[in-house]
């Protein structure tokens, strides 16, 4: 609110408020990560998509990891670091939409790194965790619990990025850094402008427009998922068995697919445009037993670690904008004397041959962050996000078919028990009814029970606006660091 009530837009808004969680809250985005947004303006016919996530760096060698004997990229390796697009999206949004100086956006969070604040308690979870690996390269994130944190060498790098953009990143001293600790990054790589913009994909269904950004992002799944559940016939009743087992089967029928089609885009086996498509996706729904539990193969995992924001301002520009390192703090190896940790999207590449998702150099990795939003015959209606990895899609599916099919309200939408499937496992919050646990399990459901309200399982942020422009949300139950505010 602080950035509106100075003359800024939803864009302003949302690259302040990511900076300043990527100094509170490292655990889950961060400048050495990659950032995804959509931005819709009124008027105009399909929102602006950035993908802003960096690619693999010109000394990565396959054949090396192959030849030591691994089948897949160990997840903290500096083979993983790929060029972090973080500060490239900022620099886009803000050239393109931005009103305010990239200056003025980044004093909040320059002021909290040098000032300090008081660590959450997932902060202190997250670094206790991998404290034997982090804490040698950052002890200045590491006092005693509930004292002030402070990140004076981050605030030092935000004040060059705030006093030259994109090149005192990374042509400058961060950049210098990075190349010394993922040694197949190269100054000239860093050179290469990673955020692009590119043709959304898009979906009609609920009775809207759903858009998201293409691959290398999973975020058709989204859509896929919920056309291939609007074509089931579903009850609107999210307390009847059928809607809920609809749902898994319809998920579950594109999730095996997305390891073979999400990759760079210049090597998708599929055209962007094609991966929501009516026609690929009818015989899905025909494939779909309405008694039985499928049996699809099982889609690979993907861990997250991950920041979603959504903003829209009195003008109505809309920003669904994902910021994340992966994995928490990502690949837990800080750039040198820069205050920041780097992320680890390259362990979303794989390592065979000729694979279209193969670790490359110069390639985009398969990537989980999957931001959304909704239109209404051209008028925006929601924007949508979460973080979570692989669940990311599963958790927008059921949200927005519960806001925009049932007609729920964000904050009843929001508290309505959650599944997700992992493997072929079926994982259902334990305040789900016994009723539909019981159902799920007799339809052939491998189910088993998590806690109420599973921190994991989001926080999924939505933003609703109704046709006479009233603005609508809530934050999600499940993560106390979650927060939503209208300014009316």
């Amino acid at each position: 609110m602080h950035i509106y009530h100075l003359g800024g837009n939803a864009v302003d808004a949302a690259i302040a408020a990511n900076a300043v969680q990527g100094v509170v809250a490292p655990e889950t985005c961060g400048i050495g990560g990659d950032l995804f947004a959509l931005v819709h303006r009124s008027g105009d016919a399909a929102p602006a998509a950035l993908n802003a996530s960096g690619r693999a760096g010109s000394g990565v060698d396959p054949a090396a990891l192959r030849s030591a004997g691994h089948s897949s990229i160990p997840p903290f390796d500096p083979a993983t670091v790929t060029i972090p697009g973080c500060v490239d999206g900022w620099s886009a949004l803000s050239a393109r939409f931005g009103s305010m100086p990239l200056a003025d956006l980044l004093a909040p969070a320059i002021e909290h790194a040098e000032q300090g604040f008081a660590p959450s308690a997932e902060f202190t979870s997250a670094l206790t965790r991998r404290a034997d690996q982090l804490a040698p390269q950052a002890p200045e994130l590491y006092p005693p619990q509930d004292t002030i944190v402070r990140r004076e060498a981050l605030a030092a790098t935000l004040r060059q990025i705030a006093g030259g953009g994109r090149s005192n990143f990374y042509d400058g001293p961060a950049g210098i850094a990075i190349t010394l600790a993922a040694p197949s990054i190269s100054m000239p790589d860093l050179a290469i402008e990673q955020a692009e913009w590119v043709d959304p994909i898009s979906a009609n269904v609920f009775g809207r427009t759903g858009w998201t950004v293409p691959p290398n992002s999973q975020g058709y799944l989204t859509l896929a998922s919920s056309w291939v559940f609007s074509e089931t016939h579903p009850p609107a009743d999210p307390d009847d068995p059928d809607y809920v087992h609809l749902q898994i089967e319809a998920y579950r029928s594109v999730a095996w697919e997305r390891d073979d089609l999400v990759s760079d885009p210049r090597r998708s086996p599929l055209p962007a445009d094609h991966l929501a498509a009516p026609d690929r996706l009818r015989d899905r729904v025909g494939q779909i037993d309405r008694t039985r539990a499928g049996t699809w193969p099982r889609p690979g995992p993907a861990p997250g670690g991950t920041a979603y924001l959504c903003f829209v301002d009195r003008s109505g520009m809309a920003v669904s904008l994902i910021q994340s390192n992966y994995m928490g703090i990502g690949s837990g190896i800080a750039a040198p004397s820069t205050g920041f940790f780097l992320h680890n999207r390259g362990a979303g590449f794989n390592l065979i041959e000729g694979h279209p998702n193969e670790l490359t150099p110069g390639a985009r990795p398969l990537h989980t962050l999957s931001p959304s939003l909704w239109t209404n015959d051209g008028a925006l209606d929601t924007v949508l996000g979460t973080r979570g990895g692989a669940y990311q899609p599963q958790l927008l599916l059921q949200v927005a078919a519960a806001s925009l099919f049932v007609g729920d309200e964000p904050e009843t939408a929001l508290r309505r028990p959650r599944w997700v499937l992992d493997g072929d496992e079926v994982r259902l919050e334990g305040s789900m009814s016994d009723g539909i646990v019981v159902e799920l399990a007799r339809r052939g459901h491998r189910v088993t029970l998590a806690g109420n309200s599973v921190p994991g399982w989001g926080p999924v942020s939505m933003i609703s606006v109704t046709p006479d422009g009233s603005r609508r949300a809530a934050a999600d139950p499940r993560v106390a660091t979650t927060l939503a505010l209208v300014d009316r």
